[in-house]
Protein backbone atom coordinates (compact mmCIF):
# COMPACT_ATOMS: atom_id res chain seq x y z
CA UNK A 1 0.00 0.00 0.00
CA UNK A 2 1.44 3.40 -1.00
CA UNK A 3 1.17 6.49 1.19
CA UNK A 4 -1.40 7.95 -1.23
CA UNK A 5 -3.71 4.92 -1.03
CA UNK A 6 -6.96 5.77 0.79
CA UNK A 7 -7.77 3.73 3.87
CA UNK A 8 -11.39 3.50 2.63
CA UNK A 9 -12.98 3.99 -0.76
CA UNK A 10 -16.70 3.38 -1.30
CA UNK A 11 -17.89 3.99 -4.88
CA UNK A 12 -21.29 4.04 -6.61
CA UNK A 13 -23.08 2.67 -3.54
CA UNK A 14 -26.87 2.27 -3.81
CA UNK A 15 -29.48 0.75 -1.49
CA UNK A 16 -33.24 0.31 -1.77
CA UNK A 17 -35.76 -0.73 0.90
CA UNK A 18 -38.83 -1.84 -1.00
CA UNK A 19 -40.03 1.27 -2.83
CA UNK A 20 -37.77 3.63 -0.86
CA UNK A 21 -34.33 4.46 -2.33
CA UNK A 22 -32.26 5.12 0.79
CA UNK A 23 -29.07 5.62 -1.23
CA UNK A 24 -29.14 6.55 -4.91
CA UNK A 25 -25.43 7.13 -5.51
CA UNK A 26 -22.84 7.58 -2.79
CA UNK A 27 -19.05 7.84 -2.78
CA UNK A 28 -16.87 8.10 0.31
CA UNK A 29 -13.07 8.27 0.45
CA UNK A 30 -11.22 8.48 3.76
CA UNK A 31 -7.44 8.79 4.14
CA UNK A 32 -5.49 7.12 6.99
CA UNK A 33 -4.70 9.35 9.93
CA UNK A 34 -7.53 11.79 9.19
CA UNK A 35 -10.89 12.67 10.71
CA UNK A 36 -13.52 12.69 7.97
CA UNK A 37 -16.92 14.21 8.78
CA UNK A 38 -20.07 12.76 7.18
CA UNK A 39 -23.10 15.05 7.32
CA UNK A 40 -26.58 15.28 5.85
CA UNK A 41 -30.19 15.76 6.80
CA UNK A 42 -32.03 12.90 8.48
CA UNK A 43 -33.02 10.63 5.61
CA UNK A 44 -30.10 11.78 3.42
CA UNK A 45 -28.63 8.25 3.50
CA UNK A 46 -25.60 8.63 5.74
CA UNK A 47 -26.81 6.11 8.35
CA UNK A 48 -27.50 3.53 5.63
CA UNK A 49 -24.07 4.13 4.11
CA UNK A 50 -22.41 3.55 7.48
CA UNK A 51 -24.49 0.43 8.12
CA UNK A 52 -23.23 -0.97 4.81
CA UNK A 53 -19.63 -0.31 5.82
CA UNK A 54 -20.25 -1.84 9.26
CA UNK A 55 -21.79 -4.98 7.74
CA UNK A 56 -25.28 -4.37 9.16
CA UNK A 57 -26.74 -3.85 5.67
CA UNK A 58 -25.76 -4.98 2.17
CA UNK A 59 -25.47 -2.58 -0.76
CA UNK A 60 -27.47 -3.30 -3.90
CA UNK A 61 -24.57 -2.06 -6.03
CA UNK A 62 -21.16 -0.44 -5.70
CA UNK A 63 -17.68 -1.37 -4.49
CA UNK A 64 -15.69 -1.06 -1.26
CA UNK A 65 -11.91 -0.98 -0.94
CA UNK A 66 -9.86 -0.95 2.26
CA UNK A 67 -6.18 -0.03 1.88
CA UNK A 68 -6.57 -0.51 -1.88
CA UNK A 69 -7.94 -4.06 -1.66
CA UNK A 70 -11.50 -4.83 -2.82
CA UNK A 71 -13.55 -6.29 0.05
CA UNK A 72 -16.99 -7.81 0.51
CA UNK A 73 -18.55 -7.09 3.90
CA UNK A 74 -21.25 -9.71 4.46
CA UNK A 75 -21.72 -9.28 8.20
CA UNK A 76 -20.75 -7.20 11.22
CA UNK A 77 -18.25 -9.90 12.11
CA UNK A 78 -16.61 -9.54 8.71
CA UNK A 79 -16.39 -5.77 9.24
CA UNK A 80 -14.72 -6.27 12.62
CA UNK A 81 -12.22 -8.68 11.06
CA UNK A 82 -11.34 -5.95 8.55
CA UNK A 83 -10.72 -3.46 11.35
CA UNK A 84 -14.00 -1.51 11.03
CA UNK A 85 -15.30 -0.48 14.46
CA UNK A 86 -18.50 1.49 15.13
CA UNK A 87 -19.59 3.48 18.17
CA UNK A 88 -23.25 4.50 18.05
CA UNK A 89 -24.95 7.50 19.65
CA UNK A 90 -26.79 5.32 22.18
CA UNK A 91 -24.42 2.99 24.06
CA UNK A 92 -24.70 -0.67 23.01
CA UNK A 93 -23.92 -2.12 26.44
CA UNK A 94 -25.41 -4.54 28.99
CA UNK A 95 -26.66 -2.56 31.97
CA UNK A 96 -26.47 -5.47 34.42
CA UNK A 97 -22.82 -6.28 33.63
CA UNK A 98 -19.80 -4.41 34.96
CA UNK A 99 -17.57 -2.24 32.79
CA UNK A 100 -14.97 -5.02 32.72
CA UNK A 101 -17.55 -7.65 31.74
CA UNK A 102 -18.89 -5.42 28.96
CA UNK A 103 -15.39 -4.89 27.60
CA UNK A 104 -14.74 -8.57 27.00
CA UNK A 105 -18.21 -10.06 26.53
CA UNK A 106 -17.99 -12.60 23.73
CA UNK A 107 -14.20 -12.34 23.53
CA UNK A 108 -13.04 -13.26 27.02
CA UNK A 109 -9.44 -14.26 27.69
CA UNK A 110 -9.52 -17.61 29.48
CA UNK A 111 -7.26 -20.03 31.24
CA UNK A 112 -8.94 -23.32 30.57
CA UNK A 113 -12.65 -22.91 31.38
CA UNK A 114 -12.06 -19.86 33.63
CA UNK A 115 -11.92 -16.19 32.60
CA UNK A 116 -8.45 -14.80 33.26
CA UNK A 117 -9.29 -11.35 34.65
CA UNK A 118 -5.65 -10.64 35.47
CA UNK A 119 -4.61 -10.93 31.82
CA UNK A 120 -7.58 -8.85 30.65
CA UNK A 121 -7.10 -5.98 33.09
CA UNK A 122 -3.99 -4.13 31.75
CA UNK A 123 -5.40 -3.41 28.28
CA UNK A 124 -8.79 -2.40 29.73
CA UNK A 125 -7.16 0.01 32.23
CA UNK A 126 -5.08 1.53 29.43
CA UNK A 127 -8.16 2.20 27.29
CA UNK A 128 -10.24 3.57 30.17
CA UNK A 129 -7.50 6.07 30.91
CA UNK A 130 -7.24 6.91 27.21
CA UNK A 131 -10.88 8.10 27.17
CA UNK A 132 -10.54 9.95 30.45
CA UNK A 133 -12.15 7.44 32.84
CA UNK A 134 -10.86 6.18 36.18
CA UNK A 135 -9.76 2.54 36.23
CA UNK A 136 -11.77 2.09 39.43
CA UNK A 137 -14.93 2.06 37.28
CA UNK A 138 -14.02 -1.42 36.00
CA UNK A 139 -16.08 -3.14 38.71
CA UNK A 140 -19.09 -0.81 38.38
CA UNK A 141 -22.27 -2.07 36.66
CA UNK A 142 -22.92 -0.14 33.45
CA UNK A 143 -26.48 0.63 34.59
CA UNK A 144 -25.09 2.66 37.50
CA UNK A 145 -23.21 5.04 35.19
CA UNK A 146 -24.50 8.18 33.49
CA UNK A 147 -25.30 8.00 29.77
CA UNK A 148 -22.30 10.21 29.06
CA UNK A 149 -19.94 7.85 30.92
CA UNK A 150 -21.50 4.85 29.16
CA UNK A 151 -20.66 6.50 25.84
CA UNK A 152 -17.03 6.88 26.88
CA UNK A 153 -16.95 3.19 27.85
CA UNK A 154 -18.37 2.32 24.40
CA UNK A 155 -15.55 4.21 22.69
CA UNK A 156 -12.92 2.53 24.85
CA UNK A 157 -14.44 -0.89 24.13
CA UNK A 158 -14.33 -0.23 20.37
CA UNK A 159 -10.60 0.34 20.64
CA UNK A 160 -9.98 -3.04 22.26
CA UNK A 161 -9.34 -4.59 18.85
CA UNK A 162 -6.96 -2.84 16.51
CA UNK A 163 -9.15 -0.52 14.45
CA UNK A 164 -8.18 0.63 10.97
CA UNK A 165 -11.45 2.52 10.51
CA UNK A 166 -13.39 3.93 13.47
CA UNK A 167 -16.95 5.17 12.88
CA UNK A 168 -18.26 7.59 15.50
CA UNK A 169 -22.02 8.09 15.06
CA UNK A 170 -23.11 11.26 16.91
CA UNK A 171 -20.56 10.61 19.71
CA UNK A 172 -20.93 14.04 21.31
CA UNK A 173 -24.75 14.26 21.33
CA UNK A 174 -25.03 13.20 24.98
CA UNK A 175 -21.70 14.47 26.32
CA UNK A 176 -20.93 17.59 28.35
CA UNK A 177 -18.50 20.20 27.02
CA UNK A 178 -15.73 18.80 29.23
CA UNK A 179 -16.40 15.25 28.03
CA UNK A 180 -16.43 16.45 24.41
CA UNK A 181 -12.92 17.85 24.89
CA UNK A 182 -11.83 14.45 26.25
CA UNK A 183 -13.42 12.79 23.22
CA UNK A 184 -11.63 15.13 20.84
CA UNK A 185 -8.34 14.37 22.56
CA UNK A 186 -8.93 10.65 22.05
CA UNK A 187 -9.89 11.17 18.40
CA UNK A 188 -6.76 13.23 17.73
CA UNK A 189 -4.49 10.63 19.34
CA UNK A 190 -6.07 7.84 17.28
CA UNK A 191 -5.65 9.84 14.08
CA UNK A 192 -1.99 10.40 14.93
CA UNK A 193 -1.65 6.61 15.17
CA UNK A 194 -2.97 6.25 11.60
CA UNK A 195 -6.58 5.33 12.29
CA UNK A 196 -9.07 6.62 9.71
CA UNK A 197 -12.00 8.13 11.59
CA UNK A 198 -15.48 8.78 10.17
CA UNK A 199 -17.20 11.37 12.35
CA UNK A 200 -20.98 11.81 12.03
CA UNK A 201 -22.52 14.79 13.78
CA UNK A 202 -25.42 17.23 13.50
CA UNK A 203 -23.39 19.78 15.49
CA UNK A 204 -21.83 21.40 12.47
CA UNK A 205 -19.78 23.93 14.44
CA UNK A 206 -17.84 21.19 16.25
CA UNK A 207 -16.66 19.68 12.96
CA UNK A 208 -14.29 22.62 12.49
CA UNK A 209 -12.61 21.72 15.78
CA UNK A 210 -11.98 18.06 14.99
CA UNK A 211 -12.39 17.11 11.31
CA UNK A 212 -10.07 17.51 8.31
CA UNK A 213 -12.54 16.90 5.50
CA UNK A 214 -16.31 16.63 5.12
CA UNK A 215 -18.60 14.68 2.80
CA UNK A 216 -22.10 16.12 2.45
CA UNK A 217 -25.10 13.94 1.54
CA UNK A 218 -28.52 14.98 0.30
CA UNK A 219 -31.43 12.84 -0.91
CA UNK A 220 -29.39 9.64 -1.00
CA UNK A 221 -26.45 11.15 -2.88
CA UNK A 222 -23.05 12.53 -1.96
CA UNK A 223 -23.05 16.11 -3.23
CA UNK A 224 -19.66 17.42 -2.03
CA UNK A 225 -16.39 16.37 -0.40
CA UNK A 226 -14.12 19.25 0.62
CA UNK A 227 -11.58 20.28 3.27
CA UNK A 228 -13.29 21.91 6.27
CA UNK A 229 -10.93 24.87 5.94
CA UNK A 230 -12.65 25.81 2.65
CA UNK A 231 -16.17 25.93 4.11
CA UNK A 232 -18.31 27.68 6.72
CA UNK A 233 -21.06 26.23 8.92
CA UNK A 234 -23.68 28.05 6.87
CA UNK A 235 -22.31 26.75 3.57
CA UNK A 236 -22.41 23.17 4.84
CA UNK A 237 -25.96 23.60 6.16
CA UNK A 238 -27.21 25.08 2.89
CA UNK A 239 -25.65 22.30 0.83
CA UNK A 240 -27.31 19.77 3.13
CA UNK A 241 -30.78 21.21 2.54
CA UNK A 242 -30.23 22.36 -1.03
CA UNK A 243 -31.11 26.01 -0.42
CA UNK A 244 -30.73 29.02 1.83
CA UNK A 245 -31.67 28.87 5.51
CA UNK A 246 -33.86 31.38 7.26
CA UNK A 247 -32.53 32.92 10.44
CA UNK A 248 -33.49 35.15 13.35
CA UNK A 249 -35.59 34.88 16.50
CA UNK A 250 -39.38 34.56 16.31
CA UNK A 251 -41.73 37.44 17.00
CA UNK A 252 -43.27 36.95 20.48
CA UNK A 253 -47.04 36.83 20.93
CA UNK A 254 -48.92 39.17 23.30
CA UNK A 255 -48.86 37.57 26.80
CA UNK A 256 -51.87 35.37 27.55
CA UNK A 257 -53.16 33.77 30.73
CA UNK A 258 -50.72 31.96 33.02
CA UNK A 259 -50.90 28.24 32.21
CA UNK A 260 -48.05 27.07 34.46
CA UNK A 261 -46.79 28.62 37.69
CA UNK A 262 -43.98 27.12 39.77
CA UNK A 263 -43.34 28.59 43.23
CA UNK A 264 -40.17 27.51 45.07
CA UNK A 265 -40.45 24.02 43.60
CA UNK A 266 -37.70 21.69 44.84
CA UNK A 267 -36.61 18.10 44.34
CA UNK A 268 -33.93 17.05 46.77
CA UNK A 269 -30.65 16.26 45.07
CA UNK A 270 -31.72 17.74 41.72
CA UNK A 271 -33.11 21.30 41.94
CA UNK A 272 -34.33 23.81 44.51
CA UNK A 273 -36.51 26.92 44.80
CA UNK A 274 -37.51 27.02 41.15
CA UNK A 275 -40.06 29.74 40.44
CA UNK A 276 -41.20 30.47 36.90
CA UNK A 277 -44.33 30.96 34.82
CA UNK A 278 -45.39 30.08 31.28
CA UNK A 279 -48.26 31.92 29.60
CA UNK A 280 -50.57 30.98 26.75
CA UNK A 281 -48.88 31.66 23.42
CA UNK A 282 -45.46 31.93 25.04
CA UNK A 283 -42.34 29.84 24.51
CA UNK A 284 -40.11 29.81 27.59
CA UNK A 285 -36.67 28.26 27.18
CA UNK A 286 -35.10 26.54 30.18
CA UNK A 287 -31.43 26.30 29.23
CA UNK A 288 -28.49 24.75 31.05
CA UNK A 289 -25.50 22.48 30.61
CA UNK A 290 -25.88 18.70 30.80
CA UNK A 291 -26.58 17.64 34.40
CA UNK A 292 -27.70 21.07 35.61
CA UNK A 293 -31.08 19.79 36.85
CA UNK A 294 -33.31 21.38 34.20
CA UNK A 295 -34.37 17.99 32.81
CA UNK A 296 -35.63 16.96 36.24
CA UNK A 297 -37.83 20.07 36.39
CA UNK A 298 -39.59 18.83 33.26
CA UNK A 299 -39.98 15.37 34.79
CA UNK A 300 -41.60 16.91 37.89
CA UNK A 301 -44.05 18.96 35.83
CA UNK A 302 -45.14 15.82 33.96
CA UNK A 303 -45.47 13.68 37.09
CA UNK A 304 -42.47 11.43 36.49
CA UNK A 305 -40.76 12.72 39.64
CA UNK A 306 -42.33 13.99 42.85
CA UNK A 307 -41.15 17.37 44.19
CA UNK A 308 -40.11 17.42 47.84
CA UNK A 309 -41.39 20.97 48.41
CA UNK A 310 -42.94 23.98 46.70
CA UNK A 311 -46.11 24.50 44.68
CA UNK A 312 -47.22 24.04 41.09
CA UNK A 313 -50.31 25.61 39.55
CA UNK A 314 -51.79 24.63 36.19
CA UNK A 315 -54.47 26.87 34.63
CA UNK A 316 -54.67 28.83 37.87
CA UNK A 317 -55.41 25.84 40.10
CA UNK A 318 -53.12 24.04 42.53
CA UNK A 319 -51.87 20.91 40.78
CA UNK A 320 -50.84 17.67 42.46
CA UNK A 321 -49.42 15.84 39.47
CA UNK A 322 -48.36 12.44 40.74
CA UNK A 323 -48.27 10.54 37.43
CA UNK A 324 -48.03 11.28 33.70
CA UNK A 325 -51.68 10.25 33.39
CA UNK A 326 -52.61 12.88 35.98
CA UNK A 327 -50.59 15.42 33.99
CA UNK A 328 -52.49 14.54 30.81
CA UNK A 329 -55.78 15.05 32.61
CA UNK A 330 -54.62 18.58 33.48
CA UNK A 331 -53.90 19.34 29.82
CA UNK A 332 -50.12 18.79 30.00
CA UNK A 333 -48.20 16.87 27.33
CA UNK A 334 -44.48 16.14 27.21
CA UNK A 335 -42.01 15.26 24.46
CA UNK A 336 -39.30 13.17 26.21
CA UNK A 337 -35.59 13.66 25.51
CA UNK A 338 -34.93 9.93 25.20
CA UNK A 339 -37.39 9.14 22.43
CA UNK A 340 -36.03 5.62 21.81
CA UNK A 341 -36.65 4.51 25.41
CA UNK A 342 -39.61 6.70 26.41
CA UNK A 343 -41.14 8.01 23.20
CA UNK A 344 -41.58 5.32 20.55
CA UNK A 345 -42.75 1.77 20.00
CA UNK A 346 -40.08 1.32 17.35
CA UNK A 347 -41.46 -1.79 15.63
CA UNK A 348 -45.02 -0.52 15.55
CA UNK A 349 -46.44 1.62 12.77
CA UNK A 350 -46.42 5.39 12.57
CA UNK A 351 -50.22 5.42 12.95
CA UNK A 352 -50.00 3.28 16.10
CA UNK A 353 -47.33 5.54 17.61
CA UNK A 354 -49.34 8.69 16.92
CA UNK A 355 -52.66 7.45 18.32
CA UNK A 356 -51.62 5.13 21.18
CA UNK A 357 -51.95 7.92 23.75
CA UNK A 358 -55.53 8.76 22.75
CA UNK A 359 -57.31 5.43 22.39
CA UNK A 360 -60.53 6.96 23.69
CA UNK A 361 -60.86 8.85 20.41
CA UNK A 362 -60.57 5.70 18.30
CA UNK A 363 -63.74 3.90 19.30
CA UNK A 364 -66.89 4.15 21.37
CA UNK A 365 -66.36 0.79 23.06
CA UNK A 366 -63.44 0.32 25.47
CA UNK A 367 -60.79 -1.93 23.99
CA UNK A 368 -62.02 -1.53 20.41
CA UNK A 369 -60.12 0.62 17.93
CA UNK A 370 -61.60 1.97 14.71
CA UNK A 371 -59.00 1.55 11.94
CA UNK A 372 -60.69 4.36 10.00
CA UNK A 373 -60.42 6.76 12.95
CA UNK A 374 -56.78 5.79 13.44
CA UNK A 375 -56.01 6.46 9.77
CA UNK A 376 -57.81 9.80 9.82
CA UNK A 377 -56.08 11.11 12.97
CA UNK A 378 -52.64 9.83 11.96
CA UNK A 379 -53.00 11.08 8.38
CA UNK A 380 -53.99 14.55 9.53
CA UNK A 381 -50.96 14.91 11.79
CA UNK A 382 -48.57 13.37 9.24
CA UNK A 383 -49.66 16.08 6.80
CA UNK A 384 -49.64 18.84 9.41
CA UNK A 385 -46.11 18.07 10.63
CA UNK A 386 -44.79 17.17 7.15
CA UNK A 387 -43.66 13.69 8.23
CA UNK A 388 -41.79 12.08 5.35
CA UNK A 389 -43.00 8.51 4.90
CA UNK A 390 -44.34 6.32 2.08
CA UNK A 391 -47.08 5.01 4.37
CA UNK A 392 -48.48 5.53 7.85
CA UNK A 393 -48.12 1.76 8.26
CA UNK A 394 -44.32 2.06 8.08
CA UNK A 395 -42.61 1.09 11.37
CA UNK A 396 -40.96 3.95 13.23
CA UNK A 397 -37.70 1.97 13.34
CA UNK A 398 -37.37 2.51 9.57
CA UNK A 399 -37.58 6.30 9.87
CA UNK A 400 -34.88 8.94 10.11
CA UNK A 401 -34.33 10.61 13.49
CA UNK A 402 -36.02 13.86 12.53
CA UNK A 403 -39.15 12.16 11.22
CA UNK A 404 -39.31 9.85 14.24
CA UNK A 405 -39.15 12.94 16.46
CA UNK A 406 -42.08 14.44 14.55
CA UNK A 407 -44.09 11.26 15.15
CA UNK A 408 -43.51 11.50 18.92
CA UNK A 409 -44.48 15.16 18.79
CA UNK A 410 -47.60 14.33 16.79
CA UNK A 411 -48.80 12.04 19.59
CA UNK A 412 -48.75 14.98 22.00
CA UNK A 413 -50.91 17.03 19.61
CA UNK A 414 -53.75 14.54 19.01
CA UNK A 415 -55.63 16.16 21.89
CA UNK A 416 -54.60 19.82 21.87
CA UNK A 417 -52.54 20.49 25.03
CA UNK A 418 -52.82 23.59 27.21
CA UNK A 419 -49.16 23.20 28.20
CA UNK A 420 -46.51 21.43 26.12
CA UNK A 421 -43.15 20.51 27.68
CA UNK A 422 -40.44 19.78 25.10
CA UNK A 423 -37.25 18.14 26.38
CA UNK A 424 -34.38 18.43 23.88
CA UNK A 425 -36.84 18.68 20.97
CA UNK A 426 -34.21 18.59 18.21
CA UNK A 427 -31.48 16.45 19.79
CA UNK A 428 -29.92 14.22 17.16
CA UNK A 429 -31.82 15.67 14.21
CA UNK A 430 -30.35 17.45 11.21
CA UNK A 431 -30.46 21.14 10.43
CA UNK A 432 -33.39 20.85 8.00
CA UNK A 433 -35.58 18.86 10.42
CA UNK A 434 -34.58 21.27 13.20
CA UNK A 435 -35.90 24.20 11.15
CA UNK A 436 -39.17 22.34 10.56
CA UNK A 437 -39.63 21.42 14.23
CA UNK A 438 -38.89 25.00 15.30
CA UNK A 439 -41.60 26.22 12.90
CA UNK A 440 -44.08 23.66 14.27
CA UNK A 441 -43.38 24.82 17.82
CA UNK A 442 -43.76 28.47 16.81
CA UNK A 443 -47.08 27.70 15.11
CA UNK A 444 -48.33 25.95 18.26
CA UNK A 445 -47.47 29.02 20.32
CA UNK A 446 -49.30 31.20 17.79
CA UNK A 447 -52.33 28.96 18.43
CA UNK A 448 -52.05 29.87 22.17
CA UNK A 449 -50.39 26.72 23.46
CA UNK A 450 -48.06 27.45 26.40
CA UNK A 451 -44.67 25.86 25.69
CA UNK A 452 -41.69 25.12 27.94
CA UNK A 453 -38.59 24.09 25.98
CA UNK A 454 -35.89 22.39 28.06
CA UNK A 455 -32.65 22.21 26.10
CA UNK A 456 -28.86 22.15 26.25
CA UNK A 457 -28.70 23.61 22.72
CA UNK A 458 -27.71 27.26 23.14
CA UNK A 459 -28.36 28.35 19.56
CA UNK A 460 -31.76 26.67 19.65
CA UNK A 461 -32.98 28.36 22.83
CA UNK A 462 -32.00 31.81 21.53
CA UNK A 463 -33.68 31.09 18.21
CA UNK A 464 -37.02 29.82 19.47
CA UNK A 465 -37.72 31.17 22.98
CA UNK A 466 -39.50 34.38 23.97
CA UNK A 467 -37.68 34.26 27.32
CA UNK A 468 -34.55 32.31 28.24
CA UNK A 469 -34.32 31.06 31.83
CA UNK A 470 -30.78 29.87 32.57
CA UNK A 471 -30.34 26.94 34.96
CA UNK A 472 -27.10 26.20 36.82
CA UNK A 473 -26.38 23.72 39.61
CA UNK A 474 -30.07 23.02 40.27
CA UNK A 475 -31.10 26.68 40.47
CA UNK A 476 -32.32 29.45 38.20
CA UNK A 477 -29.26 31.61 37.60
CA UNK A 478 -30.59 34.37 35.36
CA UNK A 479 -33.25 35.28 32.78
CA UNK A 480 -32.58 36.79 29.34
CA UNK A 481 -34.54 38.09 26.36
CA UNK A 482 -33.95 36.28 23.04
CA UNK A 483 -31.74 39.20 21.95
CA UNK A 484 -29.04 38.12 24.43
CA UNK A 485 -25.75 36.91 22.98
CA UNK A 486 -24.56 33.32 23.24
CA UNK A 487 -21.63 34.53 25.36
CA UNK A 488 -23.97 36.16 27.91
CA UNK A 489 -26.18 33.09 28.23
CA UNK A 490 -23.28 30.63 28.34
CA UNK A 491 -21.52 32.71 31.00
CA UNK A 492 -24.64 32.50 33.18
CA UNK A 493 -24.93 28.74 32.60
CA UNK A 494 -21.27 27.83 33.06
CA UNK A 495 -20.01 30.48 35.45
CA UNK A 496 -16.61 31.78 34.46
CA UNK A 497 -15.99 29.02 31.90
CA UNK A 498 -16.75 30.52 28.48
CA UNK A 499 -14.72 30.62 25.28
CA UNK A 500 -13.50 34.00 24.14
CA UNK A 501 -15.21 35.22 21.02
CA UNK A 502 -18.38 33.15 21.37
CA UNK A 503 -21.32 35.16 20.15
Amino acid sequence: MSESTPRLRMRDISKRYGGVRAIRHADLTVRPGTVHALVGENGAGKSTLIKILAGAEHADSGTIEIDGDPVTIESTGAALDLGVQTVYQEPQLFGELTVAENFFVGREITSGPVIDWRRQAPRMFELLELVGLDRDLAATPIGHLSIATQQQVSIAKALLDDARILILDEPSAILTDTEIEVLFGVVRRLAEQGVAIIYISHRLDELFRIADEVTIMRDGRTVDTEPLADLTVREIAERMVGGELTEGAREPNPPGEVRLQLDSLSLEGHFENVSLSVRAGEIVGLYGLVGCGAAEVGDAIYGMRQPTSGRMEVMGSDARVSTPEAAKQRGIRMLPANRSAQGTFSFQSIAFNITIGSLGLLGKVAGWVSPAAERTIAGSLIDRLAVKTPSQRQPVSAMSGGNAQKVVLARQLVERPDLLVLAEPTQGVDVGAKEEIHQIVSDLADAETAILVITTDLAEVLRIADRVVVFRNGKIAEEFPPTATQAEVLTAAAGDIVSEGTS
